[in-house]
């Protein structure tokens, strides 16, 4: 995976620590530092990086508990570590990131992603996934 640039986004930057934390040789905020050593980025951005990070970790079960039982879904075991990473962050800002972005402004953002890191498939299996959370949970009223 190409390692992000100064001129990558907050939202690249934490996807790729997370994805990066997915192999166990650190922790996703470990690799977020090594990033931002590597190709520094603004305070905010970094700030929002970091939030990122630590939203998705703290999160995480609940995280997974969604994309697992999301109608689209495929089983567990053929998730791409990608397409988790993806999501989880996605997820992350349209239910507990307090309004940060919109929930449609998420979605877009976790397509483009996908589009970026993604499969053949990604595009598509992250789009469902997060409309059916969206229109599950948002217009059901059961995020935070």
């Amino acid at each position: 995976m190409k390692r992000p640039t100064a001129e990558d986004n907050e939202r690249v930057r934490a996807f790729c620590a997370l994805y990066e934390a997915e192999f166990k040789r650190c922790t996703a905020t470990e690799a977020l530092e090594r990033s931002e050593s590597d190709a520094p980025m603004s305070a905010e951005r970094a700030r929002r990086a970091r939030a990122l990070v630590e939203g998705v970790d703290q999160r995480r079960a609940e995280l997974d508990a969604l994309i697992d039982s999301a109608p689209d879904k495929l089983p567990a075991d053929m998730i791409t570590l990608v397409d988790r990473a993806i999501l989880r962050i996605a997820l992350y800002e349209m239910l507990f990131d307090n309004g940060a972005v919109r929930s449609n402004t998420a979605v877009r953002r976790g397509v483009s992603l996908a589009k970026r890191f993604g499969g053949d498939g990604s595009r598509r299996f992250v789009t469902g996934v997060l409309k059916s959370v969206e229109r599950d949970h948002l217009q059901a009223g059961t995020a935070e």
